[in-house]
């Protein structure tokens, strides 16, 4: 049996599949998690992986690897390969003024989705970098080379200095359209134009796991270009060009496989390249999963119980709505935004009310991203930790107004990542893994929710 390991370098921990290569089937697995913050130390995502992978067995028998990780997120290094400040994470808003800036000074959105296929927001790793050179100057100029965390992580295990077409579309700074880099943009925002890794192509290799990395069992194990989270789950359900994917996690996504790259000036849409050579038009929201766990902690009650209560109640809450912008917000932009509560009655004043207001709250939020794709497709395929919600999945097709797949519950990232790995062994494309359990919910269209919610979200 080949082996192919996988990995998930996610916000808030580091899981590690072990596969078959062939038929796709588990082996063992790992995990470990990441301290909380929107600025970490990347050695603790090293620590992370290191203490995933002795949980997964090590590497004994794995032939090839891959690293899929959050997007976005700045690491900067020094003339030495030195860590010169914490990371800032896609979820750290601080640079929100500087993407504002940053988008004026090219002269506007258009602009901006012109050149990278997406409008800079404070997610974006230009923004960031920008924040560093007006807030950190000392370490802006220590700053030899910036990566992402897929590509550190990547370094770290094999030495070589590479990314991937997924990842690198959403630094702001990288092209999906022309497959090239714009160190004018960095330049612009930077004020220099530091070291840069590699874009590699899907199946190009990314070295091999160096005996110096300390990995438990390795031998000889192929690195596989590695992605971005996003990409990588895509590749973990199995998307084909027609679907539309939404990924209720710590953030949001709705995005969908592109045989051409997109560029939308409203800035809703950000025109990333996929990991299979193609593309992936996507929206992100910064609250997602999260929304339902703020609410089991208001109710004083578990996620289970907060499914029992919300499916208690009626459809729309009986008119409370439930804005959840707890995060702040990326789409629509509002990065200083709170979450709000519209509606509350004598009569809605009930937890089985507030439970359910919170659960199509969230998924109204996430339709609005489904929307913006503009696309039209007969299915939604339901992923991430809130998809393994009983509320979330029964209420989904009624807000979404389409029918609602689940996949069976899995660690998509880090099993696309495991994908690619196979996929680095031999063949035109990806190996076709058998799907495991699938499940699907209907429901009768409620236009009358996302109705009363967009009457109140603008209403903060």
């Amino acid at each position: 049996m080949t082996l192919v390991a996988g990995v998930d370098s996610s916000t808030q921990s580091c899981k590690v599949v072990i596969r078959d290569a062939r038929t796709g089937a588990l082996v063992r697995q790992g995990r470990a998690t990441h301290p909380e913050g929107t600025e970490v130390d990347p050695g603790a995502w090293w620590e992370a992986l290191q203490e995933a992978l002795a949980r997964a067995g090590g590497l004994d028998g794995v032939e090839a690897m891959s690293i899929g990780a959050q997007q976005h997120g700045m690491v900067c290094l020094d003339e030495s390969g030195d860590v010169v400040r914490k990371a800032l994470l896609w979820n750290d808003t601080r640079s929100a003024g500087a993407a504002a800036d940053l988008v004026e000074e090219l002269g506007g959105p258009e602009r901006w989705a012109e050149a990278v296929g997406s409008v800079p927001v404070a997610s974006f790793t230009v923004t960031k970098l920008r924040w560093l050179a007006e807030h950190e100057p000392d370490s802006a100029r220590r700053t030899a080379r910036v990566c992402l965390p897929h590509d550190w992580l990547t370094w770290r295990l094999g030495g070589e200095f590479v990314t991937d077409r997924g990842d690198a579309s959403g630094t702001g700074y990288w092209s999906p359209a022309t497959g090239a880099y714009r160190t004018d943009l960095l330049q612009m925002a930077f004020g220099a134009v530091p070291g840069l890794p590699e874009v590699l192509g899907p199946r190009d290799s990314a070295g091999e796991v160096r005996p110096a990395a300390g990995v438990p069992g390795a031998g000889t194990v192929r690195l596989a270009p590695g992605t971005g989270d996003n990409m990588a789950a895509a590749l973990g359900v199995g998307a084909l060009p027609g679907d539309v994917v939404v990924s209720i996690g710590t953030s949001g996504t709705a995005f969908a496989v592109a045989a051409g790259p997109s560029a939308d000036p409203t800035g809703a849409v950000a025109g990333f390249a996929d990991a299979t050579g193609r593309f992936l038009p996507l929206v992100a929201t910064l609250n997602a999963a999260r929304v339902l766990d703020a609410a089991a902690r208001t109710l004083g009650v578990g996620l289970d119980e907060l499914d029992r209560l919300a499916l208690e109640a009626p459809s729309g809450a009986g008119g409370l709505v439930y804005v959840p912008y707890l995060e702040g917000e990326r789409t629509p932009n509002l990065p200083t935004a709170t979450g709000s509560l519209h509606g509350l009655t004598l009569g809605t004043s009930t937890p089985a009310h507030l439970a359910r207001a919170a659960v199509e709250g969230m998924l109204c939020h996430l339709a609005d991203a489904f929307d913006a794709l503009g696309l039209d497709p007969s299915r939604v395929l339901l992923i991430g930790g809130g998809a393994r919600s009983e509320a979330v999945r029964r209420i989904a097709p009624a807000v979404f107004g389409r029918p609602v797949v689940v996949p069976e519950a899995g660690e998509y990232v880090a099993d696309g990542a495991a994908r690619q790995a196979a996929w680095s062994l031999g063949g035109d494309e990806p190996p076709a893994w058998e799907a495991g359990k699938v499940e699907h919910y209907e429901a009768d269209p409620a236009p009358e929710v996302r109705a009363r919610y967009a009457e109140v979200r603008g209403l903060r």
